[in-house]
């Protein structure tokens, strides 16, 4: 069965801030996970982790708790981009973002695959910089009553 199109132009959907916050963190978490995870490509990487080293610290149950913190923390973001109300996602996704950006350019520190982990820690704070970006600038409405309200002209309805 054939259907048909009828030709137009696309309608653009507005997307809400909070929309375009969730998907920011869950790009952000896929970028992390998966340079995470490709680290373990890199010569002698294995061997360290067999040995109960990663980078230059032991594998001790708490060094796997700061990294599921690490990780947790955005991953709850994605979250709290979609529930929490406005003013408190605005407070803790500023803080959070502002947060991971030195978190992410650590993870080049003392690398010896500088374009791998380069790229990836450039992807992250650019992900980091747009979300810090979208909720600095987030949309405001104003209250009935303020400044702003009262200055502007009233519009009656017209009856006909």
């Amino acid at each position: 069965m054939r259907t048909t199109r009828t030709a137009g132009v696309l309608e653009h959907q507005p997307v809400t801030c909070r929309t375009k916050h969730a998907a920011a963190w869950t790009s952000f978490m896929f970028l992390y996970i998966d340079v995470d995870y490709l680290t373990l490509y890199t010569p002698g990487v294995i061997e360290d982790i067999l040995n109960g080293v990663v980078w230059r610290l032991d594998i001790t149950q708490a060094f796997v708790v700061g990294g599921l913190t690490l990780v947790a923390v955005p991953i709850l973001m994605v979250l709290a981009s979609t529930t929490l109300p406005a003013r408190a996602c605005r407070s803790i996704t500023l803080g959070v973002a502002a947060l991971y950006i030195p978190v992410s350019i650590f993870n080049v520190v003392d690398e010896s695959w500088t374009y791998y982990f380069g790229l990836g820690a450039a992807l992250e704070v650019a992900i980091l910089a747009w979300v810090i970006h979208t909720a600095w600038t987030w949309p405001r409405t104003h209250r009935q009553g303020s400044d702003v309200e009262a200055s502007r002209p009233r519009q009656t309805a017209r009856t006909s």
